[in-house]
């Protein structure tokens, strides 16, 4: 029971997701290509905007571009961005035919899905009360998401599905080891929320074809914000 609690928020987004890829895969066999370049470019517009409006919340933007050029040198040692490619074209070979986009459709839905700042937070409050108000609102905005992105590019963004119930659900459950270490200082969710932010503008400059950004090695850049405010708290702390 207190494991269905737990995962609520990211069932409920899960299950928002499916709809709208399912509806947006039904609508996309009857749209006309330029309908599709339309959509995409909307979902670009959107995705900036979102993340722009995270991004000006950060108090502190040395924090902020340490966290992204360390991310990012981490990211491009790990090679994040090659490997998610691959791991997408292994999965259109099997289920697809040739010149599909199952590929870039499970890609791209994964990062604008898993991206977001209400990814974390959300899976964070929904793991230690059970509240699902910030994934409810993500549900529902991933929900239209999914049907253009699906209506664009077809089925592949279904496949984000897996990948949201499994990045959200692991958070949920070890929610009870990350929050205190989030919640003890509100700066590190800050800087968490504005890195996830200009990510997503990453995202929104490659949908709207501006810059091909390598984003999925940006995805450290997470995991070091909060990591980089604690030290230099800790730090500031032990100069007194």
């Amino acid at each position: 029971m207190w494991v269905l609690e737990s995962l609520s928020g990211t069932l409920l987004n899960a299950l928002t997701v499916l709809i709208g890829g399912l509806m947006g895969v039904f609508l996309g066999e009857r749209l006309p290509k330029r309908i599709h370049d339309s959509l995409f470019g909307v979902l670009g517009l959107f995705t900036i905007l979102i993340g722009l409006l995270d991004a000006f919340t950060t108090k502190s933007p040395l924090v902020l571009l340490g966290s992204l050029l360390l991310g990012t040198l981490i990211g491009e040692w790990l090679n994040l961005e090659d490997q998610l490619n691959r791991f997408g074209d292994t999965i259109q070979r099997k289920l697809a035919r040739p010149g599909s986009t199952v590929s870039e459709a499970f890609v791209t839905s994964t990062l604008v899905f898993c991206i977001g700042p209400l990814s974390i937070l959300g899976a964070l409050d929904n793991g230690l009360s059970g509240d699902i108000t910030k994934l409810a609102i993500k549900a529902v905005l991933d929900g239209f998401a999914a049907l253009a992105f699906s209506a664009a590019l077809g089925w592949g963004v279904l496949l984000s599905v897996f990948v949201i119930l499994a990045y959200q659900g692991t958070i949920s459950l070890c929610a009870g080891i990350l929050a205190p270490i989030l919640h003890s200082n509100p700066a590190t969710i800050t800087e968490l929320t504005a890195t996830g932010g200009l990510i997503l503008v990453a995202i929104g400059l490659k949908l709207l074809k501006i810059r091909d950004l390598r984003v999925a090695n940006l995805i450290p850049a997470l995991a070091l914000a909060p990591a980089i405010v604690t030290l230099l708290s800790v730090a500031s702390n032990l100069l007194r």
